[in-house]
């Protein structure tokens, strides 16, 4: 599933745990790509401004605004964006959001399951 075409990706959570695992599922598939992460919505909010990202793994529950909420802000200045939220919160509201967004859900935990399932979505054309 490799492509000639090195992408950036951004991954946000609060966890860095889940941030190390999101990080190793991807790069065993796509060693070129260039990852970043940030640990808030905020901080993910800044870092697109620098220089906005083709894919985006946001997490719902994080310190100051919510993970939707971020995503929300950052598809509504950069619409091409292609946007995971990958969250434990699997509630119906949760994923109706994400999808008002044009944004895929998977469920937490992270895996090769869920990761495999954020790169269909980047995949797929919008």
């Amino acid at each position: 599933m490799t492509n000639d075409i090195a992408k950036k990706l951004l991954i946000v959570d609060d966890s860095k745990v889940s941030r190390m695992l999101v990080r190793a599922q991807i790069v065993a598939v796509h060693p070129e790509w260039t990852i970043l992460d940030a640990c808030s919505g905020e901080e993910s909010i800044a870092l697109v401004e620098k220089g906005p990202p083709d894919y985006c793994i946001m997490d719902i529950n994080m310190p100051g605004i919510l993970g939707t909420d971020a995503a929300e802000k950052i598809l509504e200045k950069y619409p091409s964006i292609r946007m995971v939220i990958l969250s434990a919160n699997i509630q119906e509201t949760y994923q109706s959001r994400a999808n008002a967004l044009g944004a895929a859900f998977v469920a937490k935990p992270v895996s090769e399951k869920s990761i495999a399932l954020a790169l269909n979505h980047f995949q797929c054309p919008k």
